[in-house]
């Protein structure tokens, strides 16, 4: 199975008026595993940077006026997330939407909603009344976001990614998924392969002579028609 965490960076909250995409980050996860494919991209958005968005993401006029603009990127960023891959977004209506206006602006198809996994929403489900911002669940999972001074599309997918994997059971890397509901150490042999060997000493028997009688009195009740009467007691 193949996902995509994924983040947007924007000049600010409305994607139906002229608020723009000035950055998009995102990483490759095959079976939960990271791939190590990234994309990366700083856009410019074609207005001006805020002066509030400029303090929460640290990039101005003069760093984006030279970076492509999306019409310029899009070829890349579908060909990366593919037809099919879940998009695996913290906040997805928020990424959704102005994701959509680019494409839109653009010429190109927009993505269904249903592709996206709205991490907010399942941090909400699983601990309900708790903190569920990107931050709050760094800290409950213990993933290290002291490199996040300011909001980055890159950094943030690379936090998101461990967090998503915390948020469905936990990161254990030693393990292996091999049937479902099975796991088995990675580097060792499945024990339900193959016959097993006998033990070199028998484990003695725990039933006493008193169970053993009332057991037996217990079949000799049901008749000859009894299942222990026919397989053995």
């Amino acid at each position: 199975m193949r996902e995509i965490v994924m983040d947007t960076e924007t000049t600010g909250f409305d994607a139906d008026k002229d608020d723009r995409i000035v950055e998009i980050g995102g990483i490759e996860l095959v079976n939960h595993l990271p791939t190590g494919q990234v994309f990366h991209v700083y856009i410019n958005p074609e207005r001006p940077m805020p002066k509030d968005a400029f303090e929460v993401h640290g990039l101005g006029d003069d760093f984006l006026r030279d970076k492509p603009k999306f019409a310029d990127i899009v070829q890349g960023f579908i060909e990366f997330i593919g037809d099919d891959s879940r998009l695996v977004i913290h906040n997805a209506g928020f990424d959704m939407k102005f994701l959509n206006a680019e494409l839109r602006r653009a010429g190109r198809p927009t993505l269904p909603w249903s592709r996206a996994l709205d991490t907010l929403a399942l941090a909400r489900e699983r601990f309900p009344g708790s903190p569920a911002s990107l931050d709050a669940l760094c800290r409950r999972f213990g993933v290290d976001n002291s490199n996040r001074q300011r909001h980055g599309a890159l950094l943030d997918s690379e936090l998101l990614a461990e967090v998503y994997l915390e948020l469905i059971g936990g990161r254990q890397p030693d393990l292996v998924l091999d049937q479902p509901g099975r796991r088995v150490a990675a580097g060792q042999p499945d024990s339900d392969s193959g016959p097993r060997s006998a033990r070199p000493v028998p484990l003695p028997s725990r039933l006493t002579q008193a169970e053993a009688a009332a057991h037996a009195e217990f079949v000799a009740r049901l008749g000859e028609t009894a299942v222990w009467a026919r397989y053995g007691r």
